[in-house]
């Protein structure tokens, strides 16, 4: 046994989280793809069945106030505020994170007022958040300015209404300075609206104590929501009653029930709803959500730091100089939860890596990426995948 693997099993005897793992479905693949799709909780399955056999089967339309239906999204946004450091009553879960964007950020360049008119987006973005930025601008009648997440303090003027950034860019891992930027953004007299998906359940957040406007997230990757989970959209509590959603569905209306033609927008959070919940993925988000019953953030940050410390320490014992290339950063104030690695055949590397057991993921053109997800990703796991990455290399 080599010396790291020996570290890695001392590593994982002293893990305050290692207990954890056990509360997921897992076999003996090495899972570095919980950045994409999050493994499934051990106790989902049954209450699936039970939201499905009983809940639905027995209790029918009765389910929406007997077994709490109709009040889903803003009691599963209340399990989510702690993970990104927001009170109760700021978060309602619902729709794709894709639409989500467009209601934070129509609703951002509202809040912003008429004689701003530019809005600022990350312009490394994942695809959907730049498709939609340039939707909405074009629905404002604002112009969209793409600029590079360094550039964004120079970028800003009196003409910025809303600015759309990535807490972790999902390529490369870089964490972005929320709380510089957003201080940054205010002082500018604009809108701050940030994109958690990648960093939600991997690390701190502090909406409330930054002063974020708006945010949204996806729930299927380190919230382990399942596939296609609904997403969420955090408000902030004084900026609520000025909340304009661009989707004024029924849900979200002061007197749903009351059909009236005329739309009156619900009080708090709850007017980010628009149409009928999703209630079978979102009772499964509910309970997959279980898991961090009792798990700091900030053990699972630590942990994280450290088996991607040690991942890219394994890589650089194993594999031979040049071969591959870290594209994170390697401070870990601008890390988030993953490691990409550049490689010239990274497509064919991550095929015989996942023949291997071995599941990370490849990004084009020439990215390995692989996403460690404390809560049951371990050091053994860690030095697994970088033994068999320089195997497969």
């Amino acid at each position: 046994m080599s010396e790291l693997s020996l570290r890695a099993e001392k590593l994982d005897a002293a893990d305050e989280l290692a207990a954890v793992r056990s509360r997921f479905v897992l076999d003996d693949v090495v899972y570095l793809d919980g950045n994409s799709l999050g493994a499934l909780p051990a106790h989902v399955p049954g209450r699936v069945e039970d939201v499905v056999r009983r809940q639905w089967g027995e209790l029918r339309i009765r389910s929406w106030d007997e077994s709490g239906w109709w009040t889903a999204p803003e009691r599963i946004g209340d399990r989510i505020a702690p993970l990104v450091g927001a009170a109760a009553g700021q978060i309602v879960v619902g729709d794709s994170t894709s639409v989500n964007v467009f209601k934070a950020l129509v609703g951002a360049v509202r809040l912003a007022g008429e004689g701003r008119t530019e809005i600022l987006v990350d312009a490394t973005t994942f695809p959907t958040d730049g498709y939609i930025a340039e939707s909405a601008a074009r629905l404002t009648g604002r112009t969209l300015r793409p600029v590079a997440p360094a550039d964004v303090r120079t970028a800003l003027s009196d003409r910025t209404a809303a600015v759309l950034l990535n807490h972790v860019d999902y390529r490369t891992g870089r964490l972005l300075d929320l709380p510089s930027l957003t201080a940054a953004v205010h002082a500018a007299g604009a809108v701050a609206v940030w994109d958690l998906c990648h960093s939600a359940g991997a690390l701190p957040v502090g909406l409330d104590e930054h002063g974020v406007d708006l945010a949204v997230g996806c729930t299927y990757k380190y919230l382990n929501g399942g596939p296609g989970a609904p997403a969420y959209l955090y408000v902030r509590r004084d900026l609520q009653d000025r909340f304009d959603s661009p989707l004024p569905g029924w849900n979200s209306h002061a007197a749903p029930f009351g059909m009236r033609a005329a739309y009156e927008p619900a009080a708090g959070a709850v007017r980010g709803r628009v149409g009928t919940p999703d209630i079978l993925s979102m009772l499964a988000l509910e309970a997959a959500l279980e898991v961090w019953d009792e798990v700091p953030v900030a053990a699972v940050r630590a942990k994280s730091l450290a088996l991607t410390d040690f991942f890219l320490e394994c890589v650089e014992a194993y594999l031979p100089a040049g071969r591959v290339t870290c594209v994170t950063p390697l401070a870990h104030e601008e890390r988030g939860s993953q490691i990409a690695l550049r490689c010239p055949d990274a497509g064919d590397v991550m095929k015989r890596l996942i023949e291997r057991g071995v599941v990370g993921d490849f990004r084009h053109p020439d990215v390995l990426r692989f996403g460690f997800t404390p809560l049951y990703v371990g050091f053994a796991d860690a030095e697994r995948a970088a033994r068999v990455l320089a195997e497969v290399v």
